[in-house]
C-alpha cells in the first residue's frame, strides 16, 4: 500500500505547495517506505502539487515511481491500493492501443481514465484510494474502493484543496486551525468512531466509501457510483453453496498475486478460516499464518487458529499479547489520528508488527460478520421481536436498573454482560434498538457526563442523526438485510477498516480483505435473509457452503469478537495513564467533561463495580489526541 497527498490552489503562489507538498507526504512515510515522490505540475492557475510514498508489492522496479504521468504528462496519478484485476484490464486496454512501460497495476487507473473517463471505476476490482490531475479537463479526480477499505481524507475552503491518506497530513499546511468538532467528539463517545464524512476536525472530511469527487474550477462534485442492492432471490440450497464458494475462490484467488512474501491472519473463526482454507486450495506452497493470543485464558482463541493450521498444514506462528505499557497506547492514537476507541487497535498493531518481520502482505477476514450476518445484534433483535413485551421489561426502569447494578464477571463474555447489553438496547428508541452494540454513550450517560457548555453545542442535531440517515437509506431492504446494511456503512467502514488500515500500515504491512470484495457483497445481498440468519444460527450459508472444508470444531464454534481485557488493564498497568489523562485538572482545561463524573467512573472501575472500560478508553484516548494533535501541533519527529 502507500500514501497519497495532494493540493489544488486557484490562488497561488505555487511556490510554498512544493515544499507543503513534501512535508505532507513525510507524515506518510509508515505507509510507504520504499520511495517517495513529490511534483509541482506546470502551468496554473489552479497550481496543482502530489505527493506519493510507496510501499512495493507488484512490480519492484522504479518504473511504479510515483506521481505517474501518461506519456504527455497531461494526466498525473497518486495511487494507494490494488485493483486486483488490472491484468485483464491491461489487456483490454492494450488492444485498444494503450502501451505500458511498467507492470504496475496504478500505470492502468491512469491509462482506464483515459479510456474510459469517470466510468473507468465500474471496472476495477480492487481495494484503493486515488487522485488524478486531468489537465487537459483542468480536473481533479479523487476516488475511494466500494467499502473504504483505503482511506481518503480532504480539506476544501476558498479557493485551495487538499487531500491526503491520513488526516495527520492534511494538518501540515501552516496556519491550519484545530477547531473540534463538538458532533465528532460526542459521535467518537457514541459509537466508538466518527461516521463518515464527519471527522474529529472542523472543516476536514472522509471521502465517503464508493464515492468520486470532481474538482473543476473550484466546485467540488460528489457522487456515488456503487451500492449494494438487496434484492433476495430465492433458489436451493445447494446452489446457493456452490455459488458462495465459487464467488470466495476467486474473490481469495484474485488477491493472492503480490511480488513480496504473502500470509494471512488467522484467528481459528470461521471467517478467516475460510479465508485460509481457499488460500490453502490455491496457493502453489504452505500458506504462511499468523495468530495472536492472550495471558488472560477467557481472551484466548490460539486453540481453534493451532487446528485450522494444521489441518491444512500452514507454516504458523503465534503472538502473545502482554498488558501494553503507556507508551504503546500513545503511540497508537498517533498513527490512528482521526481517533476510534476501538480496544482491538492494540492486537491489530502488535500481530501486523509480527507479521511484517515475516511478510509484507498479509491476508484477514475483515467484513465476514456484515456480509454474512455474524454479530450477536442479529440474534438479539430477533429476539427482542418474538419476546416484545417481555424486552420490553428490561427496558423499563426499576428492571433495568436491577440488571445495571449486577457486577460484571471478569471473563470476557457471559451470561451478565449479555444481559446488560440487551436490557440497555431495549431502553433505546426501537429504531436504534440494534445498534446498542455500537453505543457506548446513551443520553442519559451524556447529560450526566458533558459540561453544560459542551452539551450546548450539541443542540443543533439530533444525536443519532448519522445512524438514522443510514437506516432511511436502506428503508426498501427487508429486516435482517438493513441492519447488514447499515452495519456494514458504518461500523465497517469507520471502525473495523480504519483500525486494520492504520495499524497494518503502522508497521508497512499490506492488508487483503477478500470478504469484502464487492462481488462477494452482491451476492450476498441477492440471497434471502433466512440463509443468512437461520433461527438464532448465523452465517447460516457461510458455514454450510465451507462445511465439507472446515473442521468440525470451527463450524460449530460462535463469535468471541477480537478484543483485549482491557478491563484489567486499566486497574493495574494502565491505571497511572488513565489518572494522569483523567485528572481533574485536565478535564477542566478541556472543558468538554464533568470531573466529578469522571471521578465516580474511575472509582467504579477500580472498586470492580462496574466495567467502565469502553467510557474511561474513550475519554483517555481523546485526551492523548487532543495533547498531540491540538496542543503540540504533532509533526512527522513526535511519532
Amino acid at each position: 500500500m502507500c500514501g497519497i497527498c495532494g493540493i489544488v490552489d486557484r490562488n497561488g503562489p505555487p511556490a510554498p505547495d512544493e515544499a507543503l507538498v513534501g512535508r505532507m507526504a513525510a507524515t506518510l512515510a509508515h505507509r510507504g517506505p520504499d520511495d517517495r515522490g513529490a511534483v509541482l505540475l506546470p502551468g496554473g492557475p489552479p497550481f496543482v502539487a502530489l505527493g506519493h510514498t510507496r510501499l512495493s508489492v507488484i512490480d519492484l522496479s522504479s518504473a511504479g515511481h510515483q506521481p505517474m504521468p501518461n506519456e504527455d504528462g497531461s494526466v498525473w496519478l497518486v495511487f494507494n491500493g490494488e485493483i486486483f484485476n488490472f491484468a485483464e484490464l491491461r489487456a483490454d486496454l492494450e488492444k485498444r492501443g494503450h502501451r505500458f512501460s511498467s507492470r504496475t497495476d496504478c500505470e492502468v487507473v491512469v491509462h482506464a481514465w483515459e479510456e474510459h473517463g469517470e466510468g473507468c471505476l465500474d471496472r476495477f476490482v480492487g481495494q484503493f484510494a486515488f487522485a488524478l490531475w486531468d489537465s487537459r479537463r483542468a480536473t481533479l479526480f479523487l476516488a475511494r474502493d466500494h467499502t473504504g477499505i483505503k482511506p481518503l481524507y480532504y480539506l476544501h475552503e476558498g479557493g485551495r484543496f487538499a487531500f491526503a491518506s491520513e488526516l495527520k497530513a492534511l494538518l501540515e499546511r501552516p496556519g491550519m486551525p484545530r477547531e473540534i468538532d463538538p458532533h465528532g467528539l460526542d459521535d467518537l463517545l457514541t459509537y466508538e468512531f466518527i461516521p463518515s464524512p464527519r471527522t474529529i476536525l472542523k472543516g476536514i472530511r472522509k471521502l465517503p466509501p464508493a464515492h468520486r469527487l470532481s474538482l473543476k474550477d473550484g466546485d467540488a462534485v460528489l457522487r456515488r457510483y456503487w451500492e449494494p442492492r438487496y434484492e433476495p432471490v430465492r433458489r436451493p440450497e445447494g446452489e446457493l453453496c456452490e455459488r458462495l464458494l465459487s464467488v470466495l475462490r476467486e474473490a481469495v484467488r484474485s488477491q493472492l498475486v503480490s511480488d513480496v512474501p504473502l500470509g494471512a491472519f488467522l484467528s481459528g473463526g470461521l471467517d478467516s478460516s475460510t479465508v485460509v482454507a481457499l488460500m490453502s486450495q490455491t496457493a502453489a506452497e504452505p500458506v504462511r499464518t499468523l495468530s495472536i493470543g492472550f495471558q488472560d485464558r477467557s481472551y484466548d482463541e490460539l486453540s481453534y487458529a493451532r487446528e485450522v493450521a494444521a489441518h491444512f498444514g500452514t507454516r504458523h506462528e503465534e503472538f502473545i499479547l502482554r498488558p501494553c505499557a503507556p507508551e504503546l497506547a500513545e503511540k497508537l492514537v498517533r498513527h490512528l489520528d482521526d481517533p476510534i476507541a476501538d480496544f482491538s487497535v492494540f492486537p491489530t498493531f502488535l500481530v501486523s508488527q509480527a507479521a511484517r518481520r515475516r511478510v509484507t502482505v498479509a491476508l484477514t477476514g475483515d467484513g465476514g460478520d456484515e456480509v454474512f450476518g455474524g454479530y450477536d445484534t442479529y440474534c438479539a433483535q430477533r429476539l427482542s421481536t418474538l419476546l416484545f413485551g417481555a424486552a420490553r421489561l428490561l427496558g423499563k426502569p426499576p428492571l433495568s436498573r436491577l440488571i445495571s447494578s449486577l457486577r460484571p464477571p471478569e471473563k470476557k463474555k457471559g451470561a451478565v454482560n449479555r444481559l446488560k447489553r440487551f436490557a440497555e438496547g431495549m431502553a433505546l428508541p426501537a429504531d436504534l434498538r440494534h445498534f446498542r452494540w455500537m453505543v457506548f454513550l446513551s443520553e442519559r450517560n451524556k447529560r450526566a457526563l458533558y459540561t453544560d457548555a459542551f452539551r450546548d453545542r450539541l443542540l443543533d442535531e439530533e444525536p443519532y442523526a448519522p445512524i438514522r440517515a443510514q437506516f432511511r437509506r436502506f428503508a426498501g431492504a427487508d429486516g435482517l438485510n438493513r441492519l447488514l446494511a447499515v452495519d456494514l456503512a458504518t461500523y465497517l467502514t469507520d471502525n473495523c477498516l480504519v483500525k486494520t488500515d492504520r495499524m497494518s500500515m503502522a508497521c508497512a504491512l499490506e492488508t487483503r480483505v477478500p470478504l469484502l470484495d464487492h462481488r462477494v457483497i452482491e451476492f450476498m445481498a441477492s440471497v434471502p435473509p433466512e440463509m443468512k440468519v437461520r433461527g438464532f444460527r448465523r452465517k447460516y450459508l457461510l458455514r454450510r457452503a465451507v462445511a465439507g472444508i472446515l473442521p468440525p470444531r470451527i463450524l460449530a464454534r460462535g463469535k468471541e469478537g477480537f478484543s483485549i481485557p482491557m478491563r484489567s488493564w486499566l486497574r493495574k498497568e494502565l491505571q497511572p495513564l488513565m489518572r494522569d489523562l483523567l485528572s481533574e485538572g485536565a478535564l477542566r482545561r478541556r472543558g468538554f467533561f464533568r470531573p466529578e463524573e469522571v471521578g465516580r467512573l474511575v472509582t467504579e472501575h477500580l472498586d470492580g463495580r462496574e466495567n467502565h472500560a469502553h467510557r474511561l478508553w474513550a475519554l483517555m484516548l481523546f485526551e492523548i489526541w487532543a495533547r498531540e494533535f491540538v496542543d503540540r501541533r504533532c509533526a512527522p519527529s513526535c511519532r
